[in-house]
């Protein structure tokens, strides 16, 4: 356990009551503090007792008022107070398997942690929770959960995840639905694994949950050209994305009859493979799991479009720029664009598909972009005066791409100004008319 308090935000509860940086915060109300979830947990009443032991051994006890559900303003030495927990599984499509080596360190960690999953989105596959773990989870009503389920087979979903708990654990997935506890449920389609007849019964299974399964999303497997000593996975391609779309649009319809909510989506991907128009923002439902790229397009174009009702016709040009993205999403920056020049005719602009030759051509999403691959492809090329990137591009949004290249090292390269944008209709369009 990693208790011991490092800074205290000023004027904050904690502030007020007296705590010290360096105390070791070892009780709330009467309750252990192992990690954040008690932390978050047991501090939530607006009227809580602390027990804390400074650095030469002595403890004392401190009140604290605060209003309902405030922070204390503790940091601890670790984010979860707590050693991170790994993944214990092989399975069949792991991305971070796939990776060429010489990568930094922490590129290669493989998380599986039900509180990151709560706090921060991240999946998890449930086969290293105990007992203990679930029924923990339960009491505390920690929701909601982001679950890798990619099928409902105990066997099959052992041999996927190189895991002979794999299967077994599917029973904790039955457990949260049965408490309530809320679970948005994903699926990695892998051809000739988990499509057809098996896709049926996991969206089948995972829909007769509704409402604890809130959402279902089904995304494509990613296959990188560094897969020598792997499995087998062939691709997603047109043929199987368009029966992927089949099998669960045929679910949408059996749900919507029987809920009145569809709670199966595709990832933007799939139709992308599909060669098949992104459906309209209705699809989506509140676009419960964009972080897995479902709806992030139509979402992007609603809020462009809603801005783009405030901008007044002939709109002033601005620099002239350049947008560089995946090859997936190139037609589709294109057409964005497009509905900027309508308001602004004399907008001057390129799109720029990046084709992946570090993770190899099967990879073609803005995210896995590498700051090589645009250094080579962009290089000698009319820029303009600036050059737009979706900030996924970057290490969860930090100042570096994949391959250790910065953004500076970028604009040195190239000689543009390079400007990473967040995935926002709105912020897009205040990028490329100057206002931000």
């Amino acid at each position: 356990m990693s208790a011991v308090i490092t800074r205290i935000d000023p004027r904050s509860p904690a502030d007020k009551a007296g705590l010290r940086v360096g105390e070791t915060l070892l009780s709330i109300g009467g309750h252990a503090i192992r990690d954040v979830m008690d932390y978050k947990f047991y501090s939530y009443d607006p009227h809580i007792t602390l027990r804390v032991r400074d650095e030469a051994g002595t403890e004392r006890s401190l009140s604290v008022r605060k209003q309902e559900g405030q922070d204390l303003g503790l940091e601890f030495e670790t984010y979860l107070m707590d050693v991170q927990k790994g993944c214990a599984n092989k399975c069949v499509f792991c991305f971070i398997d796939q990776l060429p080596r010489g990568m930094r360190k922490s590129l290669y960690f493989k998380d599986d942690d039900a509180r990151l999953s709560f706090l921060l989105g991240n999946y998890i596959t449930m086969t290293n929770l105990s007992d203990e773990d679930v029924d923990r989870i339960i009491r505390m009503r920690i929701s909601p959960l982001n679950i890798s389920v990619h099928t409902t087979d105990p066997v099959l979903r052992a041999r996927m995840l190189g895991n002979p708990r794999g299967g077994e654990s599917l029973r904790h997935l039955y457990a949260f639905a049965r408490a309530g506890v809320t679970v948005h449920a994903q699926i990695v389609c892998c051809p000739g694994w988990n499509d057809g007849p098996a896709l049926e019964r996991t969206l089948a299974d995972l829909s007769a949950f509704y409402p604890a399964v809130e959402s279902v999303a089904v995304v494509p497997v990613g296959l990188t050209r560094y897969r020598d000593a792997l499995p087998h996975l062939d691709p997603v391609d047109e043929a199987r994305a368009r029966d992927i779309l089949r099998i669960i649009d045929a679910r949408r319809e059996k749900n919507l009859k029987a809920y009145g909510r569809a709670v199966v989506a595709a990832a933007d991907e799939i139709y992308l493979k599909a060669r098949l128009p992104i459906p309209g923002p209705d699809y989506y439902e509140g676009y419960l799991q964009l972080d897995n790229g479902v709806g992030l397009m139509a979402l992007f174009e609603e809020e462009l479009r809603g801005a783009l009702t405030m901008e007044e016709q002939n709109t002033p040009a601005p620099s002239p720029f350049t947008v560089a993205c995946g090859m997936a999403a190139a037609s589709f920056m294109e057409r964005m664009c497009g509905l900027i020049r309508e308001k602004c005719p004399a907008l001057s602009f390129r799109v720029v598909g990046v084709r992946n030759d570090f993770f190899g051509e099967t990879v073609d999403v803005s995210g896995l972009v590498t700051g090589g691959d645009l250094q080579k492809q962009l290089k000698g090329k009319l820029l303009g005066e600036r050059l737009l990137l979706p900030i996924v591009m970057l290490r969860d949004k930090q100042n570096v791409f994949l391959d250790d290249v910065t953004p500076a090292d970028l604009e040195r390269e190239l000689g543009v100004k390079v400007i990473p944008v967040e995935i926002d209709g709105g912020t897009f369009l205040d990028t490329v008319l100057e206002y931000i």
